[in-house]
């Protein structure tokens, strides 16, 4: 099959368009939507947004409108945040919010004019770029830890006819000098124990070493394709320096009876 034989299916991808409520941004939208993709429409006028999002949702099922100042980093964050509240996650983005210039000449060029054409223009595609990039890295590195679950349960199946158990444990915030790299600033340390335990604290490495032993031992002899998540979280602090950090913290052991191994 040649290259213009492929079908351009976006089916079950998330694509998120900035300006989405007219002109380039309304047509992507509108293509993406009939390839199949679950499109969100990001427009600073809601009024415009919520038309193009309706006109859409005529033709094509999963539409939904966003409304956002992409100058603005936390409203870029929220609307981020909003289409993985909706769909799941994000695969695509097109940054196509922005404005023209005043038709005036340099000698005559009003400041406030200059001022919002960078920010909406320049610091828009920046902050967009910022915010997706974050969730989509996160996504990426949190379908590995995924991955290890689903690696652990066929593992187990495969092998407990050879007496092997394999065993996933998911300790989550814990007190090492990976976690403390993360933490830059002392002042945070308070509300990160508050929010990533229901104890309140990060747990210490020998907490979860006991549980490691308890797997190797005989006392988990019948239990296999288990996964063991050691804490409950409640949130990560909003002002924590990288919003994806936590996913680093999962970690993953594999152990068989009679024979150890760790995959993490």
């Amino acid at each position: 099959m040649g290259k213009a034989d492929i079908p351009l299916s976006l089916h079950d991808k998330v694509a998120l368009v900035t300006g989405g409520g007219s002109g380039i941004g309304f047509a992507a939208a509108l293509s993406l939507a009939q390839a199949g993709a679950k499109v969100v429409i990001a427009d600073i006028n809601e009024t415009r947004g919520k038309a193009s999002t309706l006109k859409i949702s005529q033709l094509a099922h999963n539409v939904h409108f966003v409304p956002v100042g992409v100058s603005q980093s936390a409203s870029v964050r929220e609307m981020i945040d909003t289409t993985v509240r909706v769909y799941g996650r994000l695969d695509i983005a097109v940054n196509n919010a922005g404005i023209g210039p005043d038709s005036v000449a340099i000698a005559n060029l009003d400041e406030g004019s200059w001022d919002r054409l960078i920010a909406t223009n320049l610091t828009g595609v920046a902050l967009c770029l910022k915010w997706e990039l974050q969730q989509i890295i996160a996504q990426a590195y949190a379908a590995t830890k995924h991955g290890i679950l689903g690696l652990t349960r066929v593992a187990a199946l495969e092998n407990g006819k050879h007496g092997i158990r394999v065993n996933a444990l998911t300790p989550g915030g814990i007190e090492t000098e990976l976690t403390s790299a993360y933490v830059k600033d002392p002042r945070f340390t308070a509300e990160m124990n508050a929010r990533t335990s229901v104890f309140g604290r990060f747990a210490q490495p020998c907490e979860i070493a006991q549980v490691v032993v308890w797997l190797a031992s005989e006392s988990s002899s019948y239990i296999t394709g288990s996964q063991y998540q050691l804490m409950v979280a409640l949130g990560w602090p909003d002002n924590c320096e990288d919003s994806s950090w936590s996913h680093a913290l999962v970690n993953s052991v594999a152990e068989p009876t009679g024979r150890s191994w760790d995959d993490g």
